[in-house]
């Protein structure tokens, strides 16, 4: 049986009746779809209802959405790569860019290859249910279950301390590093893993969603990416090292450092110059070192270096505090992540495997000498400190403040973000990371309020990584209040002045004057006094005109006047020459 969604919001999917704006999430009923994306209320398949768009990324969007047929709220995600697709309006079919056929039928194929892949998955407890796929207007969709739920992200924030102890997290993680293992052993990387990526449900369970294509997940590929800042790993970001199941490992072990810790992991590109990612003493106390351990080695920086699978970091996760004391490791009240592999394990390369075993005596002697290198280092650098200023000061070493040396910056293409949501650009990791902001609201009664209307460098751009973009973004329509009291009886030219200024456009509107009022004086106004109008509103103003002169009349004389005989008469008279031909 089909629903009629006439009284259904489009952003929740609840029957609101004929209400305007959603009592449950505050969409308005009027609110239009950003272009190019599907508008409101389209029908695919005869089947699922497009609602509001919920998020966008390289490879395409994900809408709000009604299984008509069900009755149920879902998830709709369609393959719409902007940089190289674009959308008819009139059919609303998806056309490839020039040049761009052969990236496009690549990334679409992979597309519904492994959202078909997660559709026979769909019985993983920790993993998102995809209800259907459907292909069409030149593009493929994926219909998945809507999670009434949260993020991972927001359910640690709702904690008062930010994180939760490994008694918490162990039950509430493990069953996603188990899914994880089941997707690699399918052939699908996630490399998305992330606290906004992880989905808390109603039951207390963790989902995993936010899945895309690899070149979305890969910076330097053809569509836009997508790397969340201090989970994805280093290879992901364009350096040497593929990607495999050891990428999902680090972003796993990110995650897991964000639940235990409280903070973000320093990102992996900055790590490589300056590893300053610490386990803080006062978590190093309470976390057993077995837990340490593997956290250790998941976010090893080199994928050679790193935990290589699922099973490996499960086995390190799960053991049990003897048998890692039976290894000889000590922990120091901080841990810093940097140390590779402190634990006999087994490192498992793509075609040999060996053993390790850590040497404790070994360890301690390297510790010593890197100690005392580092200060030997730091005495260098303080005795050249030392001479550069006092070479400076004495004038022998002169500094040109205007001459800047910068090296070779990587740039970027600006995307166009006229007609987006200002929250949807900034939350978008692909866009801090690559562009500063700098907002600037105005009032604009055409655009949408909180939608960017202009950008300051034009799309398609090439500039440096960190180029600041101003926003014009939309306050909405702006509204003013119509005056109470000190029209009436006010100059027209006063009246119109002191409207105009507040923003109002005004008329003139001439009143017949018939009882010597005051000429060119207000009479009344065609608004309602202390009502709210959008700015630029017409008023009309009624003003009296110069009061009315009439002579008297005159009466008629004996001569002027006529009486019906005369008149007979004359008829007469008329015909009968008429009939003469006179």
């Amino acid at each position: 049986m089909m629903i009629n969604s006439d009284n259904l919001c489009m952003s929740c999917m609840k029957d609101i009746g004929t209400e305007k704006q959603c009592p449950y999430c505050g969409f308005h009923a009027d609110s239009k779809q950003i272009e190019p994306y599907l508008p409101i209320r389209t029908v695919l398949g005869n089947r699922y209802l497009v609602g509001k768009l919920l998020e966008y990324n390289g490879d395409g969007a994900t809408y709000m959405g009604l299984d008509l047929s069900t009755r149920e709220s879902v998830n709709i995600r369609e393959f719409f790569p902007e940089n190289i697709a674009q959308r008819d309006p009139k059919t609303l079919g998806v056309f490839v860019m020039p040049e761009k056929e052969t990236i496009y039928n690549e990334c679409l194929q992979s597309f519904t290859e492994m959202w078909r892949k997660l559709m026979r998955l769909s019985g993983l407890s920790a993993l998102i249910k995809v209800r259907d796929i459907l292909e069409g207007n030149g593009t493929c969709y994926a219909i998945t279950e809507n999670i009434d739920g949260i993020t991972l992200r927001e359910y640690l924030l709702r904690n008062n301390v930010g994180y939760i102890s490994w008694e918490k997290a162990r039950p509430l993680l493990m069953p996603v590093l188990s899914t994880l293992g089941t997707l690699h052993a399918s052939g699908i990387i996630h490399r998305g893993i992330s606290p906004s990526t992880l989905v808390v449900a109603p039951d207390g369970k963790i989902r995993i969603t936010g899945f895309s294509i690899s070149p979305v997940r890969s910076a330097r590929s053809e569509l836009k990416c997508q790397l969340y800042n201090g989970y994805a790993a280093f290879e992901q970001y364009g350096f040497e090292g593929r990607q495999g199941t050891w990428t999902d490992i680090y972003g796993f072990g990110a995650v897991l450092y964000r639940t235990l810790i409280g903070t973000d992991p320093i990102d992996a590109t900055e790590r490589v110059t300056n590893d300053r990612l610490m386990v803080p003493g006062k978590f190093a106390e309470q976390l057993p070192a077995y837990v340490i351990n593997g956290l250790v080695n998941a976010l090893q920086i080199m994928p050679e270096d790193r935990t290589r699978t699922v099973e490996e970091l499960r086995a390190e996760l799960s053991a049990s505090p003897s048998a890692v004391a039976g290894t000889g490791v000590e922990y120091e009240p901080v841990v810093p992540v940097t140390v590779k592999k402190p634990v006999a394990q087994r490192i498992v390369d793509e075609e040999d495997e060996e053993d390790y075993t850590y040497n404790k005596r070994e360890a301690a002697k390297k510790r010593h000498n890197r100690s005392s290198a580092v200060i030997a280092v730091c005495a260098i650098i303080i005795v050249l400190a030392i001479a550069f200023l006092v070479l400076w000061q004495t004038g022998v070493i002169k500094i040109d403040n205007d001459t800047t040396t910068t090296a070779a910056a990587e740039t970027v293409e600006v995307p166009n973000f006229v007609g987006k949501p200002y929250s949807e650009i900034v939350d978008n990791t692909y866009n801090t990371k690559n562009f500063t902001f700098e907002k600037n609201e105005v009032y604009n009664s055409t655009v949408e309020e909180g939608y960017v209307i202009s950008q300051s460098v034009d799309v398609n751009k090439k500039v440096p990584v960190g180029t600041t973009i101003r926003l014009e973004v939309s306050k909405g329509k702006e509204s003013i209040v119509f005056p109470t009291g000190g029209i009436i009886g006010t100059k027209y030219e006063d009246a119109q002045k002191y409207l105009t200024r507040l923003g109002f456009k005004v008329e003139k509107s001439i009143k017949l004057n018939l009882d010597n009022e005051i000429p060119d004086t207000v009479q009344g106004f065609s608004l309602e006094e202390g009502v709210s109008y959008e700015k630029g509103t017409t008023v009309f103003l009624f003003v009296w005109s110069e009061p009315e002169t009439t002579a008297p009349e005159e009466e008629p004389t004996s001569e002027d006047e006529t009486t019906l005989d005369d008149i007979v008469d004359d008829t007469i008279d008329k015909i009968i020459n008429f009939g003469r031909g006179n």
